[in-house]
């Protein structure tokens, strides 16, 4: 798999998450890439996810601000 597919794969795995209605909870990076944990305020579920490219973490970066500022 290419990395731009890789990454679009990673992309939509996140969206579906948030797209659920969970937020992040904690960012675990490691060589490998990062582990982002996710919960669901009302559910009380946990999800963790592994993101392995370089442009998928910025993604979830730029997610992450967007939600820590409150924006949709």
């Amino acid at each position: 798999m290419s990395d731009y597919q890789q990454y679009l794969n990673e992309r939509d795995k996140l969206d579906f998450f948030i797209q659920k209605g969970f937020r992040i909870n904690a960012v675990h990076e490691h060589l490998d890439g990062a582990s982002i944990e996710f919960y669901h305020p009302t559910s009380k579920e946990k999800e963790t996810l592994i993101i392995g490219t370089a442009n998928a973490r910025k993604y979830f970066s730029s997610v992450l601000i967007k939600q820590n500022l409150g924006i949709k």
